[in-house]
């Protein structure tokens, strides 16, 4: 099989390594087909897509909506390169899955508003599939409402005028969306379960997603969800597009 690639953005590696075993375990892949590029170490090398199955973003600490002036040199390096990166994907319809992170670069690139609107707190809430999204391929097997892990500092307020919507919740009503046919965002992590989502709460405690005196809270609140559906979402990403 043609490997995947992640691109990865996350600095601390306990946050960057559990990542990438959560999407190796959901996603059905050996660590042979699914290569890791972090991105915040250096310059993301020339993909050869020809070579790919596809190209899966993972969540970031940066957040898209920031200043200029506030973005550190390599979040404005890794945006540049995602901008170009995507300008070939999207030109393509090249197969993406960009989970949190993936909406503030995707729905960036296509025109979207990505502000602090609708922002959510680490918790897990109640996603709802569009009609369109009940439709598309890569959801089939998921219900029509199901429970996801959120927790982020912005979100699409304005979907692209690109876009299909394809997933809301009451509290963000871009949860999910598809460019063309192959691009895909979601808001909510399809690869996390309470481990991986525990993991982040400590390692980001300093991050400003909570208070610093929440932390038991939080990994309490999210110890009593139960959120099978979404990684379901990544398999079928997986399986819809690796190449041999």
């Amino acid at each position: 099989m043609r490997p995947f690639v992640l691109l990865a953005s996350r600095a601390e590696d306990a946050a960057a390594d559990d990542e990438y075993a959560s999407f190796l375990r959901f996603g059905g892949l050996e660590p042979r087909e699914l290569v890791r590029i972090r991105m915040e170490r250096g310059p993301v090398p020339a993909l050869d897509l020809d070579a790919l199955s596809g190209v899966i973003v993972g969540g970031s600490p940066f957040d898209a909506s920031l200043p200029e002036v506030r973005k550190s040199v390599t979040q404005q390096r890794v945006e540049r390169e995602m901008s170009a990166l995507l300008d070939e994907l999207v030109a393509r319809d090249y197969p993406f899955l960009g989970a949190c992170y993936g909406v503030g670069t995707l729905g960036s690139h296509q025109g979207g508003v990505i502000d602090r609107t609708f922002a959510e707190p680490i918790s897990a809430v109640r996603v709802r599939l569009t009609d369109e999204g009940r439709a598309d391929p890569l959801l089939a097997d998921v219900p029509d409402e199901f429970d996801a892990f959120v927790g982020h500092k912005e979100a699409c307020r304005v979907l692209p005028p690109t876009a299909t919507l394809l997933a809301s919740s009451p509290t963000c009503p871009v949860q999910m969306f598809r460019v063309r046919t192959h691009l895909y965002a979601t808001q909510f992590h399809p690869e996390l379960d309470v481990e991986g989502i525990s993991t982040r709460i400590r390692v980001y405690g300093g991050y400003g997603y909570y208070e610093p005196d929440e932390q038991a809270q939080v990994l309490a609140g999210v110890a009593r969800a139960d959120v099978w559906a979404p990684p379901r979402i990544l398999s079928a990403f997986v399986s819809r597009y690796a190449r041999d």
